[in-house]
């Protein structure tokens, strides 16, 4: 009688009491024992953060079986191009709504990504990330956002007093900011510094958090929980229909591509943003790195530190785009450089002895402007997709810019909505938008 409590029916369904109990897979899959089988689209942030969170969160003695379908593989999309500046502020140093619990879930799944593999087993795998970046998922260097507009100085002042601590915000002036970064262009004397900001290499994140993912599954089995399973599928999901009768449940963690489900299109209030990000290396006869305790800089364009003679600059915004290839024209390259590097070399003026190595990038999928700022598209979307369905489809997307800081808590909250087939575990300000 507990099990039968303890399942929460979706409010949006129109079935009777005893009929939504009986039809929840969690429930059928207890009583017949049989896996329950979830299929995660994508395999960016979002699509990893669930896989990881379905795992963790269901019941160890539950038979699980989920499929991840990427066809370009563990971060293949936006999320892989990502520059992955991190830290819970706002543009104008605001704590964004809900802002600790996603610092702390994202913490939490950079430590788990971290303990899953060492550098050489990662580097082996993909080595263009491990150099790049040396060898590390995440670097501890902090972020400076020096302040480059007088108008905003008293708002970035009052916000920059509400920080989390363990995200604390440092208001400091032109000589502490050039200790931390030589020749750096501090206009107005003053500059915000966020010490435990970080700095994440997406790629090599994305393939750890994979790797974390797996080596789960391994652990339960040694324990005597071999009733779980995981498996990458390389091909494209091009309708959900493909996938109905053969899951208990379909989570949709495409981003900007869900709206090319015809099930999905034109159904979600979704905006599409093209950006371009490149990668720069300091040339060989210039001696000056850029300093091994230096922060990446957020300001008009941002410049996430990889390493003394490494960085990446970013990024452009083209609207309503629908080009989601990561690879760039040498014409949109040029561009993005003509655009970035005058925005950059404003605040770090030895950016301009630095040349581009390649460029990257990646279709964004922004959500609506609500009154708590840009938020995600979550929860159960049966009432888009169709009647008489076999299986729940949910959406987790719209994670925009900042899918990054979004995703830990977000994939955790999808992830116990799936397997209690509960709604109402998340938040009414992320699935608002069906309304």
């Amino acid at each position: 009688m507990l099990l039968f409590d303890s399942i929460s029916p979706l409010p949006s369904f129109s079935l009777t009491h005893s009929q939504k109990l009986t039809s929840s897979p969690l429930l059928l899959s207890s009583l017949s024992q049989r896996p329950l089988r979830y299929a995660v689209l994508g395999a960016g942030f979002a699509g990893l953060s669930v896989a990881w969170h379905l795992l963790k969160e269901s019941p160890k003695d539950l038979p699980l079986h989920i499929d991840l379908y990427d066809e370009a593989g563990i971060g293949g999309g936006a999320s892989g191009v990502s520059g992955g500046l991190l830290h819970p502020y706002s543009p104008k140093v605001k704590l964004l709504w809900r802002g600790a619990e996603c610092w702390k879930e994202c913490l939490k799944l950079l430590s788990i990504a971290e303990q899953a593999v060492s550098s050489e087993e990662l580097v082996s795998e993909s080595g263009e990330f491990g150099q790049d970046f040396d060898g590390f998922i995440v670097r501890r260097r902090g972020i400076l956002r020096p302040a480059t507009n007088m108008k905003n100085l008293d708002v970035l002042n009052d916000n920059a007093q509400n920080y989390l601590p363990n995200c604390k915000i440092e208001i400091i002036d032109k000589n502490a900011a050039l200790k931390l970064v030589p020749h750096l262009h501090v206009p107005f004397n003053l500059a915000f510094y966020m010490p435990e900001a970080v700095n994440v290499n997406s790629q090599y994140y994305l393939k750890a958090l994979f790797l974390a993912c797996q080596n789960l599954v391994k652990e339960l089995s040694a324990s005597g929980f071999g009733n779980k399973k995981l498996y990458l599928q390389k091909k494209s999901v091009c309708e959900l229909g493909e996938l109905e009768g053969e899951y208990d449940a379909v989570i949709i963690c495409l981003g900007a591509k869900a709206d090319l489900l015809p099930e999905l299109s034109g159904k979600l209030p979704l905006r599409t943003c093209r950006g371009v990000i490149l990668q720069l290396q300091l040339p060989d006869n210039i001696g000056e790195d850029y300093p091994d305790h230096g922060p990446s800089i957020l300001s008009d364009a941002w410049l996430a530190i990889q390493g003394n003679r490494s960085l990446c600059m970013g990024s452009t915004w083209e609207w309503k785009s629908r080009n989601s290839s990561p690879n760039v024209s040498t014409d949109e390259a040029t561009n993005a450089l003509e655009e970035l590097l005058p925005k950059a070399s404003a605040i770090y003026p030895g950016i301009k002895g630095w040349t581009v190595a390649r460029a990257r990038a990646g279709l964004r999928a922004m959500p609506p402007l609500t009154p708590n700022g840009s938020l995600p598209l979550l929860g159960c979307v049966n009432n888009f997709v169709g009647d008489n369905l076999k299986c729940k489809y949910w959406l987790l997307g719209g994670l925009g810019s900042r899918g990054l800081l979004y995703h830990g808590w977000l994939g955790k909250l999808t992830a116990e909505a799936v397997i209690s087939c509960n709604e109402q575990i998340i938040p009414s300000e992320l699935t608002s938008w069906k309304n």
